[in-house]
């Protein structure tokens, strides 16, 4: 069995990069691939801890399924969204969207 201590700091560096991401970049598709390391570290924290545990329900992996389907779903809208707005007006950068309105 894996310590778990590499897969903490796993999660740590992974959510970490993805909040820099979300709070750094003005890029809407970078904000969303800050968003998705995220759900990926939340992810791998539920699969860890589920492991860690002795669950016979194995809630841990169903819920890690569960965040990989609404991650899969909330990243089709909203490329759908940026795509939209790129059509529109040209960029997707968002710091120009707040000044155009």
């Amino acid at each position: 069995m894996i310590h778990p201590l590499l897969p903490f700091t796993l999660v740590g560096l992974l959510f970490g990069i993805g909040l820099y991401g979300v709070l750094a970049r003005r890029n809407a598709v970078l904000l969303l691939i800050g968003v998705e390391l995220m759900l990926a570290a939340s992810g791998l924290l539920f699969v860890t801890v589920g492991s860690l545990t002795t669950d016979a329900m194995r809630s841990g992996q169903v819920l890690t399924i569960f965040v990989i389907t609404i991650a899969a779903a909330e990243i089709a809208v909203a490329l759908a969204v940026v795509l939209a707005v790129f059509r529109a007006r040209g960029t997707i950068d968002l710091a120009q969207a707040g000044e155009d309105d």
